[in-house]
């Protein structure tokens, strides 16, 4: 164990000790009896089981009556001190006073009143067991009840417990359950769904148990971690943290800083000889030293005292790591803490929010005075398919080796970040690291297609690839706008995917479609250089997201000096941005994407070059960008006309009507068969809607959405039939 480490772990004990905040003491923790050690509030998970309602009768002393209780672990009845009902329960009120008798072990207790029974849970009565229950263990602080802690630190029944000494605590329910329906004490049992808590370390289910442990007073030294966060002083990313934050710093409990396990910081507390007494140091000599002072005798030496044999919490050294890293805690003024803290951000999983985060902030406040990070993104939790955290344990974590084999580690990086919003749960699934895979495929084609091109400085630039080029800067400077905003704002999700789409669909199914050269054709040296240019760029975006292809791309762009890399490279700049020139441009992708579909869907090949026919209305018609339609949709020439085109294929966007004369590009006869075929189908389609909708009955009982919905489907059909009559009025 790291002994710079050890010594700050020992020396922040003993300065909390020595401040009266740390101290030690019988109370009631979280014990594992698997584990067989106290486990924190945090390190309990909580779920949803199928139990039983056990209704026990308990007879009141000296009379032939009986009150009724139920429970959930009649186990746990050897161990009750009372029976306790609300004040104003008048089923009970005879009843004050009186003394009962415990089934089975026939233990005289008290019967106490309390406003905390709920009249309606139950029987309105309830079994205490301040040993084995923190609700009851405060009742019987509060009532001076004796605690029976019936429990071995195994699970097993005490000596204490009287009766099943030695068995399992699962055992003796059963077992219990039958002897108290032998001797008359069963009401009923009940069929019963309640949460109980299980140990996180080994799954065991937790017993509440009295134990003498060390404890961390919080009430004064969470007071700033939560004043600063609530401040914004410290950033939580995404800021719904900071509410949960907040409900658990301000009902925090001390910490169970102690535990019963071979391996950790042995608590530096030494035990005088026969004694419970302690001092507290950070070495057997110092030890010896305090407790001769403490006892007056100085022939006391090293083997007379016995240090404590529990070690404490692994969080207990973890808060301390933004300082402890630089060694702050034994030399505070050094260069290297004074330099490095406090940092910028933390990034972490949201299930450690308190084991670790607000820990962290607490020992920085307290032992420097200041925050130890100005931002803490919290990423969500990766999940199986059955929503189950991910752990060792359960078996459920796929092999990140194998992983990385299958589809490279760029591939699994941006799997994860795809679908992982901050602070959201993810349910991995084998998809996602093929999609990042994928993508990374895309990169690599995309680049060796511009490596293949062949640039010639003779060759005038087109039209339409100045225009790409003028499009592509623009939308370049818009979408770094966009992530440096959503990095800004810790989106680093929806970062990724900005960049995952601007690559996809811009660069590649729109750009590079627009600047490619004719097949086996040099390309004019302008358009190829800056082609190259804007790969450049966007491996610069891509490269925290995908560091390994991006830097082997990037090095093979350009001769590279030795050392030189795309990690110290910046990001591109953003230029004053001609958002008329965007929409314009978005305008002739929806004309493109318009021509294509009707290729299609008369099955005329893309590369067949066509006429399109533009209506001018009184809407402004951007011509400028036409060689954009001409190259990307095959449009061989565009005319201009201010009427109606009859016998053409017409479609509008934004307002303006396109017409594409079919000629000779289709087979009549074909076209009109299909046609008329799709217009009976929907004239079938039409009959079949109206004939519910003229339903009086289906009308006025079907759910108003119901009938929205048939009503919307008609007038679609409607609108559908109308097309295509035209269509073959047009073609005949």
């Amino acid at each position: 164990m790291d002994e710079k480490l050890s010594a700050s772990v020992i020396k922040v004990f003993i300065d909390l000790y020595q401040k009266g905040l740390i101290y030690r003491g019988v109370r009631m923790v979280n014990w594992d009896p698997s584990a067989k050690t106290a486990v924190s509030d945090e390190e309990v998970n909580y779920k949803e089981v199928q139990s039983k309602l056990y209704y026990v009768r308990y007879k009141i002393k000296d009379t032939s009556d009986f009150v009724t209780i139920a429970t959930t672990r009649p186990e746990t009845i050897l161990g009750d001190t009372a029976v306790c009902v609300h004040p104003e329960d008048e089923r009970f009120t005879k009843l004050h006073g009186k003394k009962i008798m415990v089934p089975l072990i026939n233990r005289e207790v008290p019967l106490i009143i309390d406003e905390y029974v709920d009249r309606e849970f139950g029987t309105g009565a309830l079994k205490i067991t301040p040993a084995h229950d923190i609700n009851d263990y405060e009742l019987g602080q509060k009532h001076n009840l004796p605690s029976i802690d019936i429990f071995n630190d195994n699970g097993t029944l005490s000596e204490a417990a009287e009766l099943f000494i030695g068995k399992d605590r699962f055992e003796v329910r059963k077992l219990i359950v039958a002897q108290l329906e032998k001797e008359g004490h069963i009401v009923k049992i009940e069929d019963y769904v309640n949460k109980v808590g299980f140990s996180e370390r080994t799954d065991a289910v937790i017993e509440p148990k009295l134990s003498m442990q060390w404890f961390l007073k919080m009430a004064e030294i969470v007071k700033p971690a939560l004043e600063n966060v609530i401040s914004d002083t410290i950033t939580f990313h995404p800021p719904k943290f900071k509410n949960i934050y907040k409900h658990w710093m301000e009902n925090v409990r001390d910490w169970n800083i102690s535990r019963q396990l071979w391996w950790g910081h042995q608590i530096p507390a030494y035990y005088l000889p026969n004694s419970n007494d302690f001092v507290v140091a950070d070495n057997i000599e110092k030890a010896v030293e305090l407790a001769k002072q403490k006892t007056g005798n100085n022939n006391l030496s090293a083997n007379d005292l016995r240090q404590d044999d529990d070690v404490l919490d692994t969080w207990f050294s973890s808060w301390l790591w933004p300082i402890s890293v630089f060694d702050g805690i034994n030399n505070p003024d050094n260069e290297d803490i004074k330099y490095y803290y406090p940092t910028n951000d933390l990034v972490t999983g949201h299930d450690i929010i308190f084991f670790w985060v607000a820990r962290m902030i607490m020992a920085g406040y307290e032992y420097r005075n200041d925050f130890p990070f100005k931002n803490v993104y919290f990423t969500g939790m990766v999940r199986d398919s059955q929503g189950r955290k991910m752990s060792k344990q359960l078996g459920n974590s796929p092999d990140p080796l194998e992983l990385i084999k299958e589809y490279g580690a760029d591939g699994v990086r941006v799997g994860m970040l795809l679908c992982s919003p901050a602070g959201g749960d993810l349910l991995f699934d084998n998809k996602l690291p093929e999609q990042g895979r994928n993508f990374g495929n895309k990169i690599w084609n995309a680049s060796r297609l511009v490596f293949q091109w062949q640039p010639e400085a003779s060759i005038q630039q087109p039209e339409h690839a100045k225009i790409a080029i003028e499009w592509f800067e623009n939308k370049l400077s818009h979408t770094m706008e966009n992530l440096n905003k959503q990095l800004d704002d810790y989106r680093i999700s929806e970062a990724l995917m900005t960049v995952y789409k601007f690559f996809w669909d811009e660069f590649s199914s729109w750009y590079l479609e627009l600047v490619k050269p004719a097949y086996q054709q040099p390309i004019d040296k302008i358009t190829y250089d800056k082609t190259v240019d804007f790969l450049d760029q966007l491996l610069r975006m891509l490269h925290p997201f995908m560091p390994f292809i991006t830097e082997e791309i990037w090095q093979s762009i350009a001769d590279r000096k030795e050392g030189e890399s795309i990690s110290y490279a910046s990001l591109p700049t953003i230029e004053k941005i001609d958002n008329e020139l965007l929409v314009a441009f978005e305008n002739k992708k929806e004309v493109i994407s318009s021509i294509r579909k009707i290729k299609k869907e008369k099955n005329i090949p893309q590369r067949e070059e066509i006429q399109l026919i533009v209506k001018l209305n009184d809407q402004n018609y951007n011509s400028g960008l036409d060689p954009v339609i001409q190259k990307l949709a095959g449009v061989k020439e565009i005319e201009f006309t201010q009427e109606k085109v009859e016998g053409a294929i017409n479609f509008i966007v934004s307002a303006v009507e396109y017409y594409v004369p079919l000629g000779n590009l289709v087979n009549k006869e074909e076209e009109i068969q299909k046609l008329e075929g799709e217009l009976k189908y929907t004239i079938g389609f039409l009959n079949s809607v109206m004939k519910k909708l003229g339903n009086e009955r289906f009308v006025k009982s079907a759910p108003a959405n119901v009938v929205e919905l048939e009503q919307k489907k008609k007038a679609e059909a409607e609108t559908k039939i109308s097309a295509l009559e035209a269509q073959l009025k047009a073609l005949k």
